[in-house]
């Protein structure tokens, strides 16, 4: 089978949603693997939903984590346009066409009705279906009154008995017909719903195999109908975990940060991402925690899946991108410091200062809180320095006799000056520190003595 995959993200939200950053991961690695293709479409027919610069952002976000795909708006393919947007035609003649067949049905309840149709079935404590008074209608009828008045079209769904398809990692999964929705395909403006664009474009574009999050598997049967009612070849189903709070319930931005965004904006790395979104639902054969995209996609098979994932951890994933930071060589944590900062501090510091941080930061963005002394003078400190003025200003002094300034011999002077002074060395160490960086924490202080170099420690001990 020619392997064809793809994600559908739609433009509703800030960015590219964790989720499915997920999905897009598993499609990615099985399309690389079986030498297939990735595609990218966008599912903008939710009109009233869509957030400008949405898209932009979802396909840069893909782009960032090296998710590269092989078709997509932005870059076209052989099956364009990727935008369903840009596809409404095709939509309407094959909703169309299910009318003709019998498998489909125009339907023209208000607004009104179908809300007091539902107000009516929650008192009763009745299914939330439509039921289906316009399916009464003859064909001949529907066609003249959609002339005049406003419609949708919706599935026809068998009345009795089961729809049933097979799942890779779940297995047969049936539904009973009289349980399903006759599901609106053409909404009103001419735009269709989820259900018709996916299966008439999954068709269409060839896609070989469906890999999406388990919430999908109640629209499942519907598609299933639609593919047999086209009389088109099923694609391989495959429902994946879904990636859930600690509570179990499905991940949302009330409980977790879902954006692709935040997690750049919070200096994790794209391939500690993708190593941690890895570890749900799956399990490295030689248990490893730790390994690149390109095992994973060598590894990796879809039916090895696991139906549960673990929750989303956000602090183990923090101590995953530590360990891939700790794995950069210094000059490659100079570059991504550098970039995440937007090139906007001295790359001389910062390559001096990336060996005394790079086994204390999680994230690009622990960088500063650490740092930031060495860029500019502290404005406030962390304790206070008034009763050791007059030690501070002959600390200063002695230190601007050193003639070698590098951090054994700064260190050695300050021992030496605590032990005349009859002060213990972490005392003075600490009232030190906080003089020359406003700060009770710090990467090792002789270290950074060093890089702020001798005239600005001396000025900093002497105007704390």
């Amino acid at each position: 089978m020619k392997v064809r995959v793809r994600i559908a993200p739609s433009p509703t939200g800030e960015d590219l949603h964790i989720g499915n950053v997920y999905t897009a991961l598993l499609n990615y690695v099985f399309a690389k693997k079986h030498n297939g293709k990735f595609i990218v479409r966008i599912e903008d027919t939710d009109r009233t939903r869509l957030v400008e610069g949405s898209e932009e952002r979802i396909l840069k976000s893909l782009r960032w984590l090296n998710l590269i795909y092989d078709e997509g708006p932005d870059i076209g393919g052989p099956f364009a346009p990727y935008r369903q947007s840009e596809r409404l035609p095709l939509y309407r003649k094959y909703a169309e066409e299910l009318v003709e067949k019998g498998n489909a049905y125009y339907c023209f309840c208000t607004a009104e009705r179908l809300i007091e149709m539902r107000r009516t079935q929650k008192t009763k404590r009745e299914l939330p279906l439509y039921d289906r008074l316009c399916r009464k209608i003859k064909p001949g009828d529907g066609k003249s009154r959609k002339e005049k008045e406003k419609y949708v079209i919706r599935l026809k769904i068998p009345e009795k008995g089961t729809t049933t398809f097979h799942d890779l990692i779940r297995g047969d999964i049936s539904f009973e017909n009289n349980l399903l929705d006759d599901q609106v395909l053409l909404k009103s403006d001419g735009f269709p719903t989820y259900h018709l664009a996916v299966v008439v474009d999954d068709h269409l574009m060839e896609i070989s195999h469906v890999i999406r999050a388990e919430d999908w598997i109640s629209s499942t049967p519907k598609h299933v109908l639609l593919f047999r009612y086209f009389g088109w070849q099923l694609p391989v189903f495959v429902h994946g975990p879904l990636l859930r709070n600690p509570d179990k319930s499905k991940l949302s931005k009330r409980e977790n940060p879902v954006w692709v965004s935040w997690y750049k904006e919070e200096g994790f790395l794209p391939e500690a991402i993708l190593n941690y979104l890895a570890l749900m639902g799956w399990s490295h054969p030689e248990e490893k925690d730790i390994f690149s995209l390109e095992e994973f996609t060598d590894k990796f098979t879809l039916e090895d899946l696991k139906a549960v994932g673990p929750a989303f951890d956000l602090t183990k994933l923090e101590w995953l991108n530590g360990e891939y930071i700790r794995k950069l060589d210094e000059s490659e944590l100079k570059s991504r410091i550098l970039n995440f900062y937007d090139r906007e501090l001295p790359q001389n510091i910062v390559g001096k200062s990336v060996p005394l941080v790079r086994e204390r930061i999680k994230k690009l963005s622990d960088y500063m809180p650490l740092c930031q002394f060495l860029f500019e003078r502290p404005e406030k400190y962390e304790m206070d320095l008034k009763p050791y003025d007059d030690l501070l200003k002959s600390a200063g002094d002695r230190l601007k006799k050193i003639t070698k300034w590098n951090a054994s011999e700064i260190g050695e002077t300050m021992v030496q000056f605590a032990e005349e002074k009859k002060i213990k060395n972490s005392g003075f160490f600490m009232v030190l520190r906080v003089a020359v960086s406003g700060r009770k924490i710090t990467p090792p202080l002789n270290e950074s003595l060093e890089i702020l170099g001798k005239k600005e420690v001396f000025y900093r001990c002497q105007n704390f």
